[in-house]
């Protein structure tokens, strides 16, 4: 049993990063949970003081991470002028969209849905879409949040392996 110990410790938590940090870019799944995910698996394996300690450090990033990701674009997109309402309208048609059009239907119902209330608020298209590339900026600005945690975490994965 041993050996199929070693085998997962050394196989899956790698899978796992890279799954994360693919899934990042490509909204299919939790990405930077799933990079946590992998070297949490690491360090419950590995059980060494070392691997929990690195653990620890992943999650401060991944906090950060996520903190910076909803606070930051947000706060541009209402210093923009798009309220909030329009936001949680945009979320709710991402959510619909990542159903509806598997993959990029969330990107795309989100930026489509603030173009529609922008539009319907502002009644004048050029505002509409000057708000709506901003939004897009936006969620750019998140997605590069989130894989720079991503790859931070993936980081202190590698210097944890390096050093055990």
């Amino acid at each position: 049993m041993g050996a199929l110990t070693d085998d997962v410790r050394v196989i899956v938590p790698p899978i796992l990063v890279v799954l994360g940090l693919i899934g990042i870019v490509v909204p299919v799944l939790p990405g930077l949970l799933v990079v946590l995910g992998g070297v949490l698996l690491w360090a419950a394996l590995t059980g060494t003081g070392l691997a929990w300690g690195i653990f620890a450090a992943c999650v401060v990033v991944a906090v950060v991470g996520y903190a910076l990701q909803y606070l930051l674009p947000g706060r541009r997109m209402k210093e923009r002028g798009v309220g909030t309402s329009t936001l949680a309208l945009a979320v709710l048609a991402g959510i619909v969209g990542f159903f509806v059009v598997p993959v990029v239907g969330a990107i795309l119902f989100f930026v489509l849905a603030i173009f529609l209330v922008e539009n319907a608020r502002s009644r004048d298209r050029s505002v509409a879409w000057t708000r709506t590339k901003h939004a897009m900026a936006a969620v750019a600005q998140s997605i590069g949040i989130e894989l720079a945690a991503g790859l931070g975490i993936a980081g202190l994965y590698v210097v944890g392996l390096v050093a055990s």
